[in-house]
């Protein structure tokens, strides 16, 4: 560690010499504690006595970090709940500890605020290639343009969340970290960059973060929390969530595609009869899936391994069959797994993937194979089944939109979901989940769920127009939407944009959408079927297309207050939508560029542009 090199005021060379030596001797975290203590102690004085800092007394010398009593703000950007769960624990645990703080989403944090926060500890997460949470646009925006403040009184953390397998890993909670230096912030903690089994790490770090803060945190203030991601129950009712999943029976899984169709989409009903489980329309189910049987067969052939074998997880022994069916991720390859199995077969090829300068390399080689083409292709012989887990990470929920509505089928939860099969190294891949729910997820069978709450995607007041915009199973939340808009007996007119393959087997729930076009429940729907007949750009026609066909109606429905909902591919669909949006709102708008990106982000600010992609 560097010896600061400045001296404080009205110090003796004596003290000085003390206070370099101590600076480094103590790691970061021991140095932040003493920080808070000093406050402390500084607190602790009289007024008479309390002059550190200054011969005069003068408190205005003090540097920020050292006031003795800080606010806490704890502020979050999620797209799937994840770091909205983590700082709802972060704000719980401060609050439990006496410290005041106030919790707040990015999408309702009013940014004139930052210039005054005193300690801001920031939850981010990732979505798809670097980019904050679509909810979370504008304050990064504002943090990162002209306007922003510089925040020398502001001491910041910030907590990271991404998907290694990503090449732009944590990259949003990396932007806002820089930022917050550029803007003279004095960083608490260095950051923490989370993969998906977050978990463990992000409850370490919240507790270190916490004890940085405690002796200089106020506690006169009571927690502010603006929205909680907890499931929400009645009393003596039990609470499901990842970590304790409800059993679901299946009481239908059936193909909604027809005989002929280049893909299956499914059907699926779920009973949750007894399990206090609550949802809105636009929130989503998450499942914990099992991996299939014979890939596991197939991985425990490569290694040689017995189903038997006795291994650890979380100090716990298991046997192998059994963790790998339930517990671990064995078919997404991950830069982990590369960097540990590189270690123990000593491939020069497969450690080259390991260095920084060979990312693109990494990552091409992630995306076009999976964990059993590694263990095919670099063998290790004798292998002990605990080394072969220690390089997998935990298997993941799978998150769907819910396609159904409480008040239509009470005790029930409804899904539309695409099968993922497709040809890898001339073998069939599948999907692990969706391949869960097609081949094991018999009727009567019990599946492990939970609801994952999204505030960001909300039907309106049952006055408001609504535009929705969705192409294959993007079309399963609107589902919900009309059928909680027909229980209601909602007034307000509804527009259906809905894109697939082919009309003749793809049209997902078509006899649905008609017979509430013919009773006057959902107002207009237009329709892009890409591969029936020549239309558009490649001959292919897009719901973008359509949207574009009925610019001057679009733009009229949003000026007449119209909240617009978009909900599918992340890579191709949404930003091609915004694009088709962005044209729209220029074009009719007789807008400058600059004008438009103002009216769709004033749009997204207020809550009436939503999206909901993977």
């Amino acid at each position: 560690m560097t010896a600061i090199e400045f001296r404080g005021p009205g110090f003796s060379d004596e003290q000085w010499e003390q206070l370099r030596t101590l600076s480094t001797s103590l790691d970061s975290r021991q140095l932040l504690w003493v920080s808070g203590f000093l406050a402390g102690v500084e607190h602790a004085k009289s007024p008479q006595e309390s002059s550190i800092g200054s011969p005069s007394g003068d408190s205005s010398a003090l540097p920020s970090s050292a006031s003795a009593k800080r606010r806490l703000t704890v502020l979050y950007g999620s797209e799937t709940g994840n770091s909205t769960a983590l700082a709802q624990t972060l704000a719980d645990r401060a609050k439990a500890r006496g410290i005041a703080v106030s919790l707040h989403d990015m999408a309702n944090y009013k940014t004139r605020q930052l210039k005054d926060e005193q300690d801001l500890l920031i939850i981010a997460s990732t979505y798809g290639e670097g980019d904050p949470p679509q909810p979370a646009t504008g304050f990064f925006e504002f943090l990162e343009g002209r306007k922003a403040p510089k925040l020398p009184d502001l001491r910041f953390a910030v907590l990271a969340l991404g998907d290694s397998s990503y090449e732009f890993f944590c990259e949003a909670g990396k932007r806002l970290d820089r930022r917050l230096e550029e803007l003279q912030a004095l960083r608490l903690k260095p950051r923490l960059d989370c993969d998906i089994d977050y978990d463990d790490a992000a409850a370490v770090w919240i507790a270190e973060i916490l004890e940085s803060v405690d002796a200089t945190s106020a506690g006169s203030t009571p927690v502010t929390t603006l929205f909680s991601s907890s499931p929400q129950s009645t009393a003596g009712t039990p609470v499901f969530d990842k970590r304790k999943p409800f059993p679901a029976r299946v009481i239908d899984n059936i193909v909604l595609t027809g005989r002929g169709s280049s893909k299956e989409t499914r059907h699926i009903e779920l009973s949750i009869e007894g399990s206090g489980l609550n949802f809105e329309p636009g929130d989503a189910l998450g499942l914990l899936p099992n991996n299939n049987p014979a890939l596991i067969e197939q991985v425990l052939a490569e290694l040689d391994l017995a189903p038997t074998a006795q291994i650890k997880l979380k100090d716990s022994p298991v046997a192998l069959s059994n963790a790998l069916a339930s517990s671990l991720e064995i078919t997404t390859l991950t830069p982990r797994f590369i960097q540990h199995w590189a270690s123990l077969c000593g491939a020069d090829s497969l450690k080259r993937l390991t260095l920084p300068e060979h990312t693109d390399e990494r990552l091409s080689f992630v995306r076009n194979h999976h964990v059993i083409d590694v263990l095919r292709q670099f063998p290790v012989k004798g292998i002990e089944a605990q080394n072969f887990v220690d390089g997998l990470r935990p298997l993941q929920p799978r998150l769907y939109s819910i396609a159904s509505s409480t008040s239509a089928t009470p005790d029930e939860v409804h899904l539309t979901v695409s099968t993922v099969r497709y040809q890898l190294h001339d073998e069939w891949r599948s999907g692990v989940a969706s391949s869960h729910l097609a081949e094991r997820a018999d009727l009567d069978a019990d599946l492990p769920i939970y609801i994952q709450h999204n505030p960001h995607f909300r039907l309106p007041a049952d006055d408001v127009p609504i535009i929705m915009i969705g192409a294959g199973t993007g079309v399963a939340p609107y589902r919900s939407f009309m059928q909680e808009r027909e229980t209601r007996n909602a007034a307000g007119r509804s527009w259906l944009f809905f894109g697939e393959r082919n009309l003749r087997t793809d049209f997902l729930y078509q006899t649905e959408w008609q017979a509430q076009l013919k009773d006057q429940i959902l107002t207009r729907m237009d329709v892009a079927f890409s591969r029936d007949k020549q239309g558009h750009a490649n001959g292919k026609t897009y719901v973008q297309h359509r949207l574009q066909e009925h610019a001057r109606d679009i733009f009229a429905w949003l000026e007449e207050g119209a909240h617009l909902y978009v909900c599918g591919d992340a890579s191709r669909l949404a930003p091609d939508v915004h694009q088709a949006l962005t044209n729209i709102v220029a074009s009719e708008g007789k807008l400058g560029a600059d004008a438009t990106h103002e009216y769709l982000l004033r749009l997204q600010n207020d809550s009436r542009y939503q999206r909901d992609v993977y």
